[in-house]
């Protein structure tokens, strides 16, 4: 496994501790989570508070047999089920989408009485949150979060897909491979993207354009996300084409539909030089948003090598970042913030993921996992400080004066 403190690449088992990381307070006694409207019992009592710092103790070498380990994640499965955490939440989501719908019809009704105008470049940037928030019930209905039918959360995920323009199928496919390795440098598609480099490894691996890319991607990221959103659909397409994904008919007329109805809106009400930027404007910042929602998750957690392989629990919670802010980052980053939550247990419900963290961190201290969290702009700090690393033997060889 990789360290983040040393030389990126290498392969000491050591870990980093977070960026001053504060203590979080944690309730003493049963007060209850919150979860499907009512109050459930506190299943563990008796710590006041708990530091979310990470030790310097390596998992990997902690003497516990592979037995041992899966029965700590047992326990841990039992705290969360018996807080009532799994339960679904299908009120939340007839908000949340409830909500998703009446933002689109208030953005589509004041694009059309804007109509030929400049101002309509705001508009785009209104609509790439929109579409984002879209995505992000998405991504909930492709984990199940919503109803316990694999049919309900398919319909949810089928309808969504069709605002944001990306193959349902083909997203989920690849985000179950990213759940079931994260960070795995073999096995994750999250980190085997042609543009960036995550290891020294890949790094050195490039060549051409992508070589000088993965030199200066820490100065990049940004405005590489501003592709994202087109590489999604790019992607997408791609997959129904080769035929990659289940229901490929559906798919096909979903993606075409979407495509048709977005273009059309546009250049009925924009003449083409604005209806170009607003696309423009409204898919760059969409793919960023999403791009800076997605990647505090794991990007700058330690990487696995080809060959490693950790127990569940360690897989899940040792490569993944918490985002602390409170409830207007849970809005904002579609509650992905709980990455240590969602990736333990991908079904349960959003709204549940913050009632989750007390279990879960405390769950860690007390295993001596290490559990990461720190703020939005630390968390991106680490991310652009991660991928300047990776590329510093680039820069260094760029540098690096010809021999005579």
């Amino acid at each position: 496994m990789r360290a983040l403190g040393g030389p990126a690449g290498g392969r000491a088992l050591c870990w980093r501790r977070g960026p001053r990381h504060r203590p979080a307070r944690v309730p003493a006694s049963g007060r209850g989570v919150w979860a499907s409207g009512r109050p459930r019992p506190q299943p563990e009592e008796g710590e006041a508070a708990v530091s979310v710092a990470t030790t310097s103790a390596s998992p990997v070498s902690s003497g516990l047999s592979g037995r041992q380990r899966g029965s700590e994640f047992a326990e841990l499965s039992r705290l969360i089920n018996a807080a009532g955490l799994l339960e679904r939440r299908r009120g939340y989501y007839a908000w949340r989408i409830a909500a998703n719908v009446g933002l689109f019809v208030l953005g589509a009704t004041v694009f059309v009485v804007v109509g030929d105008s400049w101002w309509q470049l705001l508009t785009g940037v209104y609509f790439a949150v929109v579409f984002a928030q879209f995505a992000f019930v998405g991504h909930d209905a492709g984990h199940r979060q919503i109803f316990a039918s694999r049919r309900r959360n398919d319909l949810v995920g089928y309808v969504h897909s069709a605002v944001t323009g990306i193959s349902y199928r083909w997203w989920v496919g690849k985000h179950n491979r990213h759940h079931a390795n994260p960070n795995h440098e073999d096995e994750d598609p999250d980190i085997d993207i042609p543009a960036l480099a995550f290891t020294t490894e890949q790094a050195n691996a490039k060549r051409g354009l992508t070589r000088w890319v993965a030199r200066y991607q820490a100065w990049l990221f940004f405005p590489l996300l501003c592709f994202e959103a087109l590489m999604l659909r790019v992607s997408s397409v791609q997959a129904v084409l080769r035929r990659e994904v289940k229901h490929v008919r559906l798919e096909a007329i979903l993606l075409g539909g979407q495509t048709v109805c977005y273009l059309t809106a546009v250049l009925l009400v924009l003449p083409s030089l604005k209806a170009v930027l607003f696309i423009a404007v409204q898919q760059a910042l969409m793919g960023v948003y999403l791009g800076c929602s997605f990647a505090p998750n794991h990007k700058g957690m330690p990487v696995l090598a080809k060959g490693e392989q950790l127990d569940y629990l360690r897989k899940q919670v040792l490569t993944s970042r918490n985002v602390r802010g409170g409830r207007w980052v849970d809005f904002l980053l579609g509650g992905l913030n709980y990455q240590v939550e969602h990736h333990l247990f991908p079904s349960m419900p959003r709204p549940n993921l913050r009632h989750a963290q007390r279990l879960v961190q405390r769950f860690c201290v007390r295993h001596d996992l290490p559990y990461s969290q720190c703020g939005l702009l630390s968390s991106y700090a680490q991310v652009l400080r991660h991928l300047h690393t990776v590329g510093a033997d680039l820069r260094n060889e760029h540098r690096r004066p010809a021999a005579h």
